[in-house]
């Protein structure tokens, strides 16, 4: 910058400043700063365009704004093992955050984003039988501060910079959470100085001593994770719990919700907030509904079979949704037109994984264990490129960041690809 005149320095500086600007909007809907975290540790040095710090990215959507990367013949950069599980990652600067499980204890890494080595790890006792045994929850990453949540309730504030532990407690026994059949799965967000998390009943703590707030609800417990969004000047909290759809105030209070009954509870995706509308997905051929959200109720717009998202999110791209219709291992992945809920297509050779957008394209981690790029067009399918990366049950939502894909097996094998093109 040292050669550029001052007139050159400002219009730098102002592209910075609208760029920061569009990025806290979504769909004309202004999401809260603080989810995209605060003040920066040095040990986490952040790059605002390619960090990944929370589950489903910076908005909560699923999207990255990433364009510097290339479609075409990922290239395996390294592998890490870190125990049976789901999760996936969260990324900030050069450090990698996920949670695995193995002889009966979780354990939250801290890994080297170049070369996936141990940066540092914390293990906790984490037992007891459950079908599918492992970690759910992804790593939330803000500021200083990682959050992590167990199957079995386990909450954890630790420190981003070695890892020890600030405060734990345990949602069942301290909020009165509703542990389900197969454990808490929620990912938590950050709203202000608050975390905020669905754990049957919707539960807001003092990020800084876990100290809770309030409670929102009494329903049973599903498999989703909340997201935040403006309704003019008020901030909402959307969630999916086991008994349906619902939105609460920031400060507690039930703003609307509405029954959505699946088989066993199993209401697993995030809520879709675009515009004033919520979109919500079940497996076990319960389907999909749009919502137009009220001063009174969540009004349906339309409701209809074409979406089943049983274990991933679909993600919103440019009017259209993108996801798996049926369950894990088995539905086709399905493009609908979000205002009407109509078909666009469907291509049956990529089935039950989870999938991603960037830059136009879907970065696809499918149950074969291949990392599949494709066009996110409604004109149909189109393949850019796949490449068989991993066995195993491959269940488990793909992250771009930083010009890397990360992708992982419940087994634990952890995979990162090179997709900077350099």
């Amino acid at each position: 910058m040292s050669g550029c005149s001052w007139m050159s320095r400002c219009g730098v500086l102002l592209v910075l400043v609208l760029a920061a600007s569009v990025a806290g909007v979504v769909g004309g809907w202004l999401l809260p700063a603080s989810v995209r975290g605060a003040e920066e540790p040095a040990a986490v040095k952040a790059t605002a365009a390619s960090d990944w710090s929370q589950w489903r990215g910076p908005d909560r959507n699923g999207i990255s704004a990433e364009t510097d990367w290339v479609a075409s013949a990922p290239k395996p950069l390294w592998k890490a093992s870190v125990g049976e599980g789901y999760s996936t990652v969260s990324v900030v600067g050069n450090h990698v955050f996920t949670m695995g499980n193995a002889n009966g204890q979780d354990t939250v890494w801290c890994l080297n984003a170049a070369t996936g080595k141990e940066v540092w790890k914390f293990s906790y006792p984490c037992g007891g039988k459950v079908d599918h045994p492992g970690t759910r929850s992804t790593p939330t990453v803000d500021g200083n501060r990682v959050y992590t949540l167990s199957h079995q309730g386990d909450l954890y504030c630790l420190n981003v910079a070695d890892g020890k532990s600030v405060w734990n407690v345990n949602v069942s026994k301290d909020y009165g959470g509703k542990r389900s059949q197969w454990g808490y799965t929620c990912s938590l967000l950050i709203l202000g100085n608050r975390l905020i998390l669905d754990i049957g009943p919707i539960v807001a703590a003092d990020k800084t001593s876990g100290k809770m707030i309030w409670q929102a609800g009494n329903d049973a417990a599903g498999y989703s994770s909340p997201i935040a969004f403006k309704n003019g000047a008020e901030t909402l909290i959307a969630g999916f719990n086991g008994s349906g759809p619902f939105v609460v105030t920031a400060e507690g209070k039930v703003f609307s919700k509405a029954l959505w009954k699946t088989a066993w509870d199993v209401n697993a995706a995030t809520p879709i907030v675009e515009g004033g509308r919520i979109f919500i997905s079940s497996g076990y051929d319960t389907g999909c509904a749009l919502y137009e959200l009220t001063p009174d109720n969540l009004r349906v717009v339309w409701q209809n079979k074409n979406m089943k998202n049983h274990a991933n999110n679909c993600v919103l791209y440019n009017g259209f949704l993108y996801g798996f219709d049926g369950q894990v291992n088995e539905g086709p992945l399905t493009c609908l037109d979000f205002k009407t809920g109509q078909r666009q297509w469907a291509e049956g050779g990529i089935k039950g994984g989870g999938l991603m957008a960037a830059d136009g394209k879907l970065i696809i981690m499918d149950s074969a264990g291949e990392l599949v790029i494709a066009e996110a067009s409604p004109a149909g399918y189109k393949e850019l490129s796949k490449t068989k990366i991993l066995g195993g049950t491959c269940w488990t939502m793909p992250v771009l960041s930083g010009g890397r894909i990360y992708c992982r097996n419940h087994a634990g094998d952890l995979v990162c690809m090179d997709v900077s093109g350099k």
